[in-house]
């Protein structure tokens, strides 16, 4: 059985995003200049809340938007086209502080297609990362400039922000999908399964039972030797 757990409820990520807004504020002194833009499909209620409170915090509207990087990633050939949402920018990008937004941060591959889907739109100023989930686990040269919170987490486990009918967000869950356990061979060899190895773990056993039931087969008819 997967193992879930509660990263952070509700409370928490308000908590969380709130010091994360007013980080945002600290860097960028003009705040006329910043740009959010919420990566599709999570990324964007939270870029949101952000606009929220960094429009208290300038005393301004700060301006939001969203991107979708499906078209840019990668994994293309992989993965295959997956539902694509629209991207929406209120402003040329120019000059622009743009802020990318999004929920967890795990290879950076998602932020860099992202950012290849951004500069169609023109040349900002500087493109920086906030995001409410660090896991680690890069594959790409890339790190948020703010971060909600930083999860160390496995390989095996995934992390994900749980939204409500409403888009609210909810809570951060994570779900260890491939727990190790260690089983012994008939030749005494140790060896680590997964859940995505159950076929190969019965035939194990089966191997087992059958070589302990051909040795008391044995013995019962030909003594001890």
């Amino acid at each position: 059985m997967p193992e879930e757990r509660t990263v952070l409820g509700a409370d928490a990520i308000g908590r969380a995003w709130q010091r994360v807004a007013h980080e945002i504020a600290e860097a960028n002194a003009d705040g006329g200049a910043v740009l959010l833009v919420g990566i599709q499909r999570s990324g964007v209620p939270l870029a949101q809340l952000l606009e929220e409170t960094l429009g208290g915090i300038y005393g301004h509207e700060v301006a939001a938007g969203s991107v979708e990087p499906g078209l840019h990633r990668d994994d293309l050939s992989q993965r295959g086209m997956s539902e694509l949402r629209p991207t929406e920018l209120p402003d040329d990008l120019t000059n622009k502080v743009v802020v990318l937004v999004d929920d967890v941060l795990a290879s950076g591959r998602t932020v860099r297609a992202s950012i290849d889907a951004l500069i169609g739109f023109g040349r900002p100023r500087c493109i920086q990362l906030a995001v409410l989930i660090d896991r680690g686990h890069r594959e790409l040269p890339i790190r948020p400039d703010f971060v909600g919170k930083n999860l160390p987490s496995q390989p095996d486990e995934h992390v994900e922000v749980r939204l409500t009918d409403s888009d609210a967000l909810q809570s951060v869950e994570s779900v260890s999908t491939a727990p190790l356990f260690w089983v012994r061979q008939p030749a005494l060899k140790c060896v680590a399964c997964s859940s995505g190895s159950v076929q190969q773990l019965l035939n194990i056993f089966r191997k087992g039972w059958f070589a302990l039931w051909i040795r008391r087969f044995e013995y019962r008819s030909f003594g001890k030797y």
